[in-house]
């Protein structure tokens, strides 16, 4: 691979940083890391600047609402937006999840009634895949759909789904055929979260913030043209979901992790209460750097990953290598975040460095190994589909 920016993609960059400097608040760049809490009208209002920009869905079909450009451009944008530190679009779940799903398996109704307000932000979707005995196992899907004339009633229960207290809509499995194998009895739903009988608990995290939710499904109405694919193909719909999921993941986790790696640095040259500067203790210094080793294997293995993606328009393995990777390099780097500080790093709020950036990261850190696939399901997939290991069961 040439990991040079061909001239286009010089071009693009150029374009891209030149707008990021002229478009974020005056006051976001340079300022110091801060926990801040989602702010949901900010985000929607972000995002529809980024939307008119066209810089959302750069690789989607042009007739979509997308940019049609290279996936280079991808990756582009988010090494850019990394580097200035600009915020997320409050779509994430729609960008990477459910709009690849809804072009891979929709009709064009479909992809015309929902494609275009989920770019712009304007609607926001969330994943209702795991469920309480099931969340590795989405092939024991209990949530039930049953056909009445031109609606599927659903009845049921979903757990850990992120962002589904400010949803629009939702990509649901659900189980239509009780009888048949449990694969094949699956099938895909697009559910409007404002229906009636959908009731969201927000599960309070170890940080404070409700960012996981339950879901309860009771006799909510769903119409019938609303299923992605055909009944009994929701665990094939599923896979689509998953692999776009993983695949496309790397290249923010990657964006992700530089972000936090250039906060450790800054944290570093800070003195201490004692005076001294982290920074200049070598042993500080190799494990930054162990640090900055991690980050560029996870990238290199992402443009592997984009290498497949640009050949053949399908994500390979490497977001399951990628996605085990970036948790547990950046629970370390959050961990050693901490210890830079010292005695000041029981501090929280008032009083700590950056008001405790760094305790709040570190607390979110620890689901990193769980969300978008536990690193016990990650290993054996990487296990059976990359090394070649035969299965486990």
């Amino acid at each position: 691979m040439d990991f040079r920016d061909t001239p286009e993609e010089a071009a693009f960059r150029a374009e891209l940083r030149a707008w990021l400097a002229s478009n974020l608040p005056s006051d976001w760049v340079d300022r110091a890391p801060h926990v801040g809490r989602f702010d949901v009208d900010e985000a929607r209002a972000w995002s529809k600047r980024l939307y008119d920009a066209g810089y959302v869905g750069l690789t989607w079909p042009k007739e979509y609402g997308g940019g049609g450009a290279p996936h280079t451009h991808q990756g582009i944008y988010l090494e850019e937006t990394a580097r200035i530190g600009a915020p997320d679009h409050i779509g994430g779940i729609g960008l990477g999840m459910a709009g690849p799903t809804i072009i891979a398996w929709g009709s064009e109704e479909q992809k015309k009634r929902y494609l275009a307000p989920l770019l712009s932000g304007e609607e926001v979707w969330c994943q209702g895949f795991s469920e309480p005995g099931s969340g590795s196992d989405l092939a024991g899907a209990r949530t039930r759909a049953e056909l009445d004339g031109d609606e599927w009633v659903v009845n049921g229960q979903k757990v850990w789904s992120s962002w589904a207290h400010i949803a629009d809509w939702c990509i649901l499995v659900v189980r239509s055929d009780p009888d048949a194998e449990k694969h094949r009895g699956l099938s895909f739903l697009l559910v409007d979260m404002h229906s009636p009988g959908v009731e969201l608990r927000p599960l309070k995290q170890i940080t404070g913030d409700p960012e996981f939710n339950e879901i309860f499904f009771t006799d909510v109405r769903v119409p019938r043209e609303s299923m992605l694919g055909q009944p009994g193909e929701g665990w094939n719909v599923a896979m689509t979901t998953l692999l776009h999921e993983r695949g496309t993941l790397g290249f923010a986790l990657t964006a992700a992790l530089e972000r936090q790696i250039n906060n450790l640095i800054r944290l570093a040259r800070l003195p201490g209460v004692d005076g001294h500067v982290p920074a200049e203790d070598p042993v500080v210094r190799d494990e930054i750097a162990q640090a900055w080793i991690d980050l560029q294997a996870l990238r290199f293995t992402n443009y592997r990953s984009l290498t497949t993606l640009a050949k053949t328009g399908v994500p390979g393995p490497e977001g399951s290598v990628a996605k085990l990777h970036w948790s547990e390099t950046n629970q370390r780097v959050t961990k050693l975040a901490l210890s830079l500080q010292g005695l000041a790093s029981q501090l929280d709020g008032d009083g700590a460095i950056w008001d405790g950036f760094w305790q709040y990261q570190q607390l979110r850190s620890r689901g990193n190994t769980i969300e978008a696939g536990t690193s016990e399901i990650l290993r054996n997939i990487i296990a059976e589909r990359v090394v070649g290991l035969p299965r486990s069961r």
